[in-house]
């Protein structure tokens, strides 16, 4: 168990951890000088039949009401200090709503200095800490007089925290690893520690780990857990990690950063969370307001973006998005805590819900929808609801990252919940069988129903197709819909288009005739620069109208593009193409490349290679800048499969190869 002290300056936290554990927290000079903590203090109580209880001593005075933020977070159980002969203080009643706001549920009241007080402003001062804590989470803590000059009070204070200890049910150690790094340094003959509460899961020493939002990775070397050697931490535990790695040294970590397992890692700086704002604030927060934001051991500026219409009264609730000033490591469900930019006053504080808010529509009924889904602290309710609510699907994948899930936990979740799986390369997201059988449904019947009104094309554009459907999927969600629809032999994906398995597109048998001998002019060792229209007529002795009627029609039926005016490829041969561009964008400087460099790749002229570059360019599968073009990678797949294009691709630079 951590407990973490809370109170006024100079109310005796310090001298009070010293007695309950024989251990003085104020480690710097200057705090041994003034008589003041400055920074955090760390100390622990072996428990007999128990793991160690550790403290965490917070600063009191105003000025470092940061400090006294990074070590509250994470704490388990609050022990609150409040002076006899000062009674109820400032920062008395502003530590009391920080572990407030922090969800901080157990906690014991210990009125220090009772030796110098009678027993009637004893009293007086019990009564102002009862009315102070009204209303908290800690309204019926238990009060305890206590002298650390006199001994008396101290072991029932002790044996409070013990038996609060017994009670306490450990966190769970089933999440992803994290912990909030509070501290960094150096030991001689170790190399760089760093310390900090570990929020979730588990580690182990010689596990491989990220720093978060700076992305280094490091090598656990030794472990301390609760003041003792360990082979592992777990969550709930004060932990000394001794790192190692390429760039790991004890200025590129620092208070606020986040040591956690390699799939948590993605830095947010926008954030939806609910916000309390606390009954103290002088007046209503507003649109863009400005705010110092405390998560975990960070302190970041942010501006509080209002998703209702009206500014926020004081003592209200409400949801908001969070703009930060930088990333943070975050998890759902993490307590945050804003305070005022000059630092003089808290204001409030909650708890985040969704870490990848959207910058655009973040206030329409279908965002609204979706902010209340994710409500709940429970990650079965919170995907039943999300699914129940549009887009209606869950990326698994994402979901159980920023829920710092275990590996398998939240795949083994949504199987239990009866749903379907979209896999795609991207992400495998859910969907519930209800909501999957209305979106085949109706992609069936537009289907059915486009190829009744134009049967004599391939299929209908997948964008077009897109936009019809009840459920506005997002683009890769909806893909990943397609795919599981090929799967099953029902749809046939052809790059930018989709048909029904069952649709056929058909020529004429004269048409068919003629598609026979014009198809070879289009390919083989020429295929890169094919005949124009004219060029095919002449060959063949057939009228030029004739022949460019049937290549609109292949067009139409998906055997050819028409890349410039009369001038007409292979589909094949365009993916080919595409699969040519890749290779050379993957060996040029950001992927951008010349025309020349593909003309030289496709043995063709220039003005050729030009003129299929342009069709690229309106097809938005190449974007350019000025004489260099990079391809915009979400459309590789437009005129087809691009790792079929690949071996045509890799036969090219063998025939390029044999020719030299």
């Amino acid at each position: 168990m951590i407990v973490g002290t809370a109170g006024h300056i100079d109310h005796g936290k310090t001298s009070l951890v010293r007695a309950l554990t024989g251990v003085d927290t104020d480690r710097l000079k200057e705090e041994k000088h003034r008589g003041i903590s400055i920074d955090l203090g760390f100390a622990y109580m072996p428990v007999e039949g128990l793991e160690t209880i550790g403290f965490v001593d917070v600063p009191g005075h105003e000025k470092f009401i940061h400090t006294m933020l990074a070590g509250a977070s994470g704490i388990d159980f609050v022990l609150l200090v409040v002076a006899a002969d000062d009674g109820v203080m400032p920062q008395t009643r502003e530590h009391l709503a920080i572990v407030d706001l922090l969800g901080t549920e157990q906690g014991v009241v210990a009125i220090t200095k009772a030796d110098l007080v009678t027993d009637g402003r004893l009293a007086e001062v019990e009564k102002a800490m009862r009315d102070t804590l009204s209303g908290t989470a800690l309204a019926e803590a238990i009060m305890i007089p206590v002298s650390t000059v006199s001994g008396s009070g101290v072991a029932l204070l002790r044996d409070e925290i013990v038996a609060a200890a017994h009670n306490l049910k450990r966190r769970q150690t089933s999440g992803r690893f994290r912990l909030a790094v509070d501290r960094s340094f150096t030991i001689q003959g170790a190399g760089t520690v760093v310390t900090g509460t570990v929020l979730s899961g588990q580690v182990s020493v010689e596990d491989w780990l990220t720093i978060s939002p700076s992305g280094l990775e490091a090598r656990v070397r030794s472990i301390h857990a609760q003041n003792r050697p360990s082979e592992i931490g777990r969550a709930g535990d004060r932990c000394a990690l001794n790192l190692v790695g390429p760039g790991i040294t004890k200025t590129a970590i620092g208070r606020g950063d986040v040591v956690c397992d390699h799939s948590l890692h993605a830095p947010t700086s926008r954030i939806d969370a609910t916000l309390r704002v606390l009954g103290s604030e002088p007046k209503p927060i507003g649109h863009w307001f400005p705010v110092r934001l405390h998560h975990a051991s960070a302190e970041v500026g942010a501006r509080i973006v209002l998703l209702a219409d009206e500014p926020v009264t004081p003592g209200a609730r409400t949801l908001v998005q969070l703009v930060l000033e930088r990333p943070i490591a975050a998890a759902a469900g993490d307590r945050y805590v804003v305070r005022d930019t000059s630092a003089r006053r808290t204001i409030g504080g909650g708890s985040f819900l969704d870490l990848r808010a959207p910058a655009r529509k973040r206030r329409t009924q279908e965002r609204m929808a979706q902010l209340a889904a994710l409500s709940s602290s429970e990650p079965r309710q919170t995907i039943e609801a999300l699914l129940a609510v549009p887009p209606y699907l869950v990326d698994i994948g994402a979901f159980a990252r920023d829920w710092a899930m275990a590996a398998g936990e939240a795949e083994a979740l949504s199987e239990s919940l009866n749903v379907v799986q979209l896999k795609s390369d991207a992400a495998t997201l859910a969907m519930s069988m209800e909501s999957w059988q209305r979106l085949r449904r109706d992609i069936l019947a537009r289907l059915r129903s486009f190829h009744a009104d134009n049967p004599d094309l391939l299929g209908i554009g997948v964008e077009r197709l897109r936009a019809q459907l009840e459920f506005r999927l997002p683009a890769p969600a909806f893909r990943a819909a397609l795919h599981a629809l090929v799967r099953e032999g029902e749809t046939v994906l052809d790059g930018a288009w989709v048909r029904l398995a069952e649709h056929r597109v058909t020529m004429t048998p004269a048409d068919e005739r003629l598609w026979k001998d014009i198809e070879p002019l289009l390919g083989g060792s020429e295929r890169f620069r094919p005949p124009r229209v004219r060029d095919i007529a002449g060959l063949l002795a057939v009228p030029e109208g004739e022949v460019r009627r049937l290549l609109k029609l292949s067009s139409r039926m998906g055997r050819v593009h028409e890349v410039a005016h009369d001038h007409f490829f292979l589909r094949d041969v365009v993916a080919e193409m595409v699969a040519v561009m890749d290779e050379i964008s993957a060996a040029a400087e950001q992927g951008w490349f010349t025309a020349m460099q593909f003309r030289d790749r496709l043995e063709n002229g220039r003005k050729v290679a030009i003129q299929i570059l342009d069709f690229f360019d309106r097809h938005s599968v190449t974007l350019r800048r000025g004489d260099l073009r990079r391809l915009n990678r979400n459309r590789l797949d437009f005129f087809g499969n691009l790792s079929n294009a690949v071996t045509a691709a890799a036969r090219v630079l063998s025939d390029a190869q044999r020719s030299l």
